[in-house]
């Protein structure tokens, strides 16, 4: 993990085309504002692991046996 040290209003720039720029610190929290294309989903961490434990859920009960069936595998 990079560790990096930010002051408010100051950035830093992912890719060429995400920044990540801190807009406010308050006590033990800070506030963040993310630029990025559209095409480029964002996530809080929580919600993206939900998401993802969601869509595992759903593939192990629905779509993997109709998935093997499509594509003539055996399970």
């Amino acid at each position: 993990m990079l560790a990096l040290t930010r002051k408010k209003n100051e950035s830093i720039i992912i890719n060429n085309n995400i920044e990540i720029t801190v807009l406010e610190i308050k006590g033990d929290q800070i506030k963040i504002g993310i630029k990025a294309p559209r095409d480029i989903p964002v996530y809080r961490k929580e919600v993206y692991l939900q998401i993802q434990a969601s869509n595992k859920d759903s593939l192990e009960q629905e779509g993997l046996d109709d998935l093997r069936n499509l594509l003539g595998l055996k399970g």
